[in-house]
Parts: structure tokens; sequence; C-alpha cells
């Protein structure tokens, strides 16, 4: 089955073709045919996580009882019967799903009718919108963390990828997607050469400054030593190591990063539930935000287009910065 919504798209089908019928997770897989060189483009308009979550959200929609088109009535009770269960930002990306297949197939969306823009808006102020947001792994905690490890190969590359991924601000999306080719040696340090990132879907690249550290802690050193020990010599630089000491020749994927940050807070005390991938670039946010690092060289570090983007990390690192209550308690 395609990955892909778009490639349905009636706007970029034949003038003369009959819109397809299909049920919601099948809506991907209409029969109309584009040419293939058209096909391709169409197919990359969209990154594979976004056409994997749209994917999932249909067949949501579709397993709980919905179909398409579908009327205003029956997506505010799907909404509401999913009110105490799903987030509101769960819930917002489910409605975008929704509309995203409506009109691939021609269909107009019900998605923004005044029904069910109320029955969100109610959902809204009973549940709160507040969402759910990784720990950071803030310094302090990160170097807690690297003295507890040891010096196994997999020791060795939990180091590199977590001073990289902390140096770097990096999503694990990119630090999976790095590989060999990507960096550059220079005599402060590396620099590393992000050729596709989240908000950076057709691919201008990005380049990241990593510099040598001052500390023992060195995201450089860790990165050397991983590449001495492990003998990598193709592509990926990042790669799973088996129980048994044995490096793969495959990447390692995204969830394997979380996978990572979890086992390695767990080995310290502390509960990994709260952490994830995401908490190595929020906690190189929040700890420069901590000891008064301006935010345009913040963002210079983790790609943020504005301080708006960046506001929920300077917020949180700034709490207890000259704080009114510190003045008087």
């Amino acid at each position: 089955m395609p990955n892909d919504l778009t490639s349905d798209n009636q706007l970029l089908s034949r003038p003369n073709a009959a819109p397809c019928r299909a049920a919601p997770a099948s809506a991907v897989n209409c029969t109309n045919q584009l040419p293939d060189l058209v096909a391709g483009y169409v197919a990359e308009s969209l990154a594979e996580n976004t056409r994997r979550a749209y994917l999932s959200d249909l067949a949501h929609f579709e397993s709980w009882g919905g179909s398409l088109p579908s009327s205003d009535i029956t997506l505010a009770q799907y909404l509401a019967s999913h009110a105490e269960t799903l987030s509101v930002a769960t819930l917002v990306r489910r409605l975008t799903s929704i509309s995203k297949a409506h009109e691939a197939l021609g269909y107009t969306s019900p998605t923004s009718s005044a029904l069910v823009r109320a029955t969100l808006r109610g959902i809204k102020r009973s549940q709160g919108t507040a969402q759910r947001k990784a720990t950071p792994l803030l310094k302090e905690d990160l170097i807690s963390v690297l003295d507890a490890m040891g010096d196994t190969l997999r020791d060795v590359r939990d180091r590199a990828l977590l001073l990289v991924g902390f140096a770097g601000a990096f999503r694990r999306s990119e630090l999976v997607a790095l590989n060999k080719s990507d960096i550059g040696r220079v005599r402060q340090g590396i620099i590393i050469n992000l050729r596709r990132s989240k908000t950076d879907q057709t691919s201008n690249g990005r380049q990241v400054a990593i510099p040598r550290g001052r500390t023992r802690f060195c995201p450089v050193s860790a990165l050397d030593a991983w590449l001495e020990q492990s003998g990598i010599r193709g592509s990926a630089v990042f790669r799973p190591v088996n129980r048994y000491g044995v490096l793969s020749d495959y990447r390692l994927s995204s969830e394997a990063v979380s996978l990572i940050v979890k086992h390695r807070i767990a080995a310290m005390g502390l509960d990994p539930a709260a952490y994830s991938g995401h908490s190595l670039r929020a906690g190189f946010a929040t700890s420069a935000a901590r000891v008064g690092v301006p935010t345009w060289r913040i963002r210079a570090q983790t790609g943020h287009a504005s301080d708006a983007m960046l506001s929920k990390y300077i917020r949180d690192g700034r709490l207890f910065k000259d704080n009114a209550a510190g003045a008087l308690l």
C-alpha cells in the first residue's frame, strides 16, 4: 500500500478521472494513477513520519467506525468519545489527517464546521491544552549519567550519542541520520552537516558546530572514541550493538534513541518515564538559558526560527533566575 495521501489528490490526477471512494485507511490506495515521474515527486512532498502519522490517524478513525466522507455530527461524536483518553494535541492532529483525506478524495472536509469547532473548543476548556513535555536532561544530570557508564562498546556508543546529541541540540531523527561524511573537522572541533531535519523538509541543509569540550566530557573526543573503537567504515554513525558487543551494519532507529536515554536515566536511579530522545535537545536549551546564554546563540545551535519557538525552553530555564520570591524569603 502506498504510504502517501497526496498521490490520490484529485487536483493532481487526470482531469476526467472519477473521485475514488474509499474507507479512511485505504484513502492512500486510490486507483487513480499519476505518471511515475509526477507520483515520485508528489510522494516526496510529505515527510515519511508525516505519512506514517496520517495512516495511523485514519486507521484509528476507521476502527472507531468512521468513514469517508464523514458528517460533522460523526466527527463531533468521534472527538467527544476520545476526549478523556487522548490529548487535545492528538485530537487536533487526527482532525488534520481526516481533513487531508477528505481533500485527497475530492470531498468537502467537515473539520471546519461550526459543530466540530465548538466540540473541540469545549474539550479544550474542560480538559485543558497543556502538552506533556519531555523532561530536559540538564547538564548536571547528563554528567551524572555519564559518570555511571562503563567502557563496553555499547557504553562508548551511548556516551558519544548523548554528548553529541546534547551539544548539537539534535532531534533524535537528526542523530540517527548522521553519516561519517556529514562530519567535518576543524581546529576548534567538528562541524556537522544536517542534510535534512523536521523543519527543513526541502533539504536546504544546516551546519552545526560542536566545539571541543573544556572538561573530561568532550563530545568531540567521545565521538572520536566511538568511531575508532567501532571501526565504522560505512555511512551510518550510530548503530545497534547487540548483547555480545557485535556491531550491526545498519543505523539506529529514532525510537532507539529514546530507549537509550531512558535506560541510562534508570541506571542512575531516576524515573525514566518522563524522559525521551527529545530530552537531549530540551536539556541543552534549558541549561544554556539557565546560565544566561543569549537566545540568538541558543537558536543558532537548535535551529529554531524565532524566539517564540524557543520560548518554552527559555521560560522553563529562567524560572528561578532573579525570581521575586528569592529576594523575599
